[in-house]
């Protein structure tokens, strides 16, 4: 693996990942309690729930960047803070999903089943939200 300033000198990515149907049966249940656990702590304005939460998780998402636009700069990265902003990525994702009627796991197992469509069809690489 190529040295990359941040990264443990022995950082290998994982390498061998479950098949879909395994990959959807571990889905349901942790992102469905997270999303049930978002709800407790929910705090926004009701008269424009998605567009709040739009804004909130392109904001977070910004904030993930930043953190790398960051490494990219100093060549230091702060796993730590980049992880925190992922969760609170994950908070926008889940409160939206619930907004618009979906679980997280509904979401996921969306998402798995386009991803083996394309990978199955050759067109995961590519752009185009149809291919």
């Amino acid at each position: 693996m190529a040295d990359f300033p941040g990264l443990p000198k022995d950082f290998e990515p994982e390498t061998t990942r479950p098949t879909a149907p395994a990959m959807r049966r571990r889905l349901v249940s942790d992102f469905d309690e997270y999303q049930d656990f978002t709800r407790t702590t929910a705090i926004y304005p009701t008269n424009s729930p998605l567009g709040y939460l739009a804004l909130g998780l392109n904001g977070e998402a910004g904030e993930v960047a930043d953190k790398v636009k960051k490494w990219l700069r100093d060549g230091f990265i702060d796993h730590g803070a980049i992880a925190k902003e992922l969760g609170d990525t994950l908070w926008y994702l889940a409160r939206l999903a619930d907004e618009i009627g979906f679980s997280l796991s509904q979401v996921a197992e969306m998402n798995v089943d386009k991803l083996t469509s394309r990978q199955t069809r050759g067109v995961l690489g590519g752009s185009g939200d149809n291919r």
